[in-house]
């Protein structure tokens, strides 16, 4: 809880500090990484850097937080540090990087708001990074003990027991732990960290879905290649071209807070892309326990051709008691396939449905408004974002009483 007086203080301050935060987020990630240039080297995702989307992020979830603090002073805005909790535990982030990035983005406020930044302003607004910090810190320090490894010591090396060519653009990778001792546990639709040391030396990484079942012997991730030059798709690449049959990679602990709950309610799984990847975990999972409720299974995609896993998709579907699978497709649809956009208009939901959503933010802002017209509740809509969250935060900071999934947003 923000005190009495910082809170007046930071109420006052916020649309200053609020209309500054992207030029605060660009100076502090300048002086962070001149600072510690290994962090941009070996734990920040160069390619997010690189097209602004971290400091899009970091701006969010700070004024998010703030206005949250403001507007609901005896309550947290629990789901944004969840999922901000799960992906730092995944990248090993530990308590003490905390203070380092204080240092810094107080620099950075200091330096863009100048002599606005009163003893006063300063003292509400560490307490703002100070309750937010340490609701993280306790958050990841409960999710590594969850996962019985020691705070930031989460990577393995697990060995490549086979992989297999989905699409000219996607391979799966299926991955055993290198030293023989069981997989660890973990819930459908979380997601691994992969990291792979590149040719100029530095140690990139990037999260995958697993898209096999917690029942399976091995871990797989489908892997999508970007292509293109610079560093947004730097470590699909590497893997693509660098990565086979019987090499070992260094893999996190599971982390990720998008999971299939476990419900005898109906269940609807909508992707476009390689947005499938937890959508065939939960789906495996689904008919591995034998979900006798109905499963409405839709998926959106360039072509037949582009879509990952499709065979796997239809078959799971086929396992299920009570399920049917539709996907639409932009170009070359076969007989049966929808043409162009997911459309849900002629796609009947059992009642009491809950729905779960992956890919890219403008396919699921466009299938959440359908399904909230259909009568679906938001909290029983939950989502998956690839890469920095910008759409939880934004709603956070617009509309602090509701988030845009009423709280039921993932990581």
């Amino acid at each position: 809880m923000l005190s009495e007086k910082s809170t007046e203080t930071v109420r006052a301050t916020l649309p200053a500090v609020g209309a500054a935060i992207g030029d605060i987020a660009d100076l502090f990630y300048t002086k962070l990484f001149a600072a510690h240039p290994e962090l941009l080297r070996d734990l920040f995702n160069r390619g997010n850097q690189n097209a602004g989307l971290q400091k899009q992020a970091l701006a969010g979830s700070i004024a998010a937080f703030a206005t949250h603090l403001v507007a609901r002073p005896d309550t947290r805005p629990d789901v944004m540090l969840q999922r901000i909790a799960h992906k730092h535990a995944s990248l090993g982030v530990t308590r003490e990087q905390y203070p380092v990035v204080h240092r810094h983005l107080f620099a950075a406020i200091a330096e863009v708001l100048g002599e606005a930044v009163t003893p006063e302003v300063a003292e509400a607004w560490d307490e703002v990074y100070w309750l937010m910090a340490n609701a993280l810190i306790a958050i990841e320090e409960r999710l590594y003990a969850e996962q019985q490894v020691l705070a930031g010591d989460v990577w393995r090396a697990w060995t490549v027991a086979a992989r297999v060519e989905e699409t000219a653009d996607c391979a799966t990778f299926h991955l055993a732990p290198a030293d023989g001792s069981p997989a660890p546990s973990f819930k459908p639709g979380q997601y691994v960290s992969v990291q792979v040391e590149l040719a100029d030396g530095s140690r990139q990484i990037r999260q995958y879905s697993l898209s096999s079942a917690p029942g399976s012997p091995v871990r797989s991730i489908t892997v999508k290649r970007v292509h293109g030059e610079g560093p947004d798709g730097e470590v699909s690449n590497h893997l693509h071209a660098r990565t086979a049959t019987g090499d070992t990679l260094r893999v996190s602990a599971p982390y990720g807070d998008f999971v299939l709950r476990d419900s005898t309610a109906p269940v609807l799984l909508a992707s476009a892309g390689i947005g499938c990847t937890p959508m065939l975990s939960m789906l495996e999972h689904l008919a591995d326990t034998g979900h006798a409720a109905p499963v409405t299974v839709l998926h959106a995609d360039r072509s037949p051709a582009d879509h990952a896993l499709r065979a796997d998709h239809r078959a799971l579907t086929h396992k299920l008691a009570d399920a049917s699978a539709r996907f639409w497709y932009e170009a070359a649809a076969e007989p049966g396939d929808g043409e162009g956009r997911l459309d849900l208009a002629d796609v009947p939901l059992a009642p009491g449905t809950t729905a779960y959503l992956c890919g890219p933010l403008p396919f699921m802002r466009a299938v959440r408004e359908q399904l909230l017209a259909k009568g679906v509740p938001a909290s029983d809509i939950h989502y998956e974002v690839f890469g920095p969250d910008l759409w939880l935060a934004s709603a956070e900071a617009s509309a602090p009483t509701s988030g845009p999934a009423s709280g039921s947003a993932s990581a």
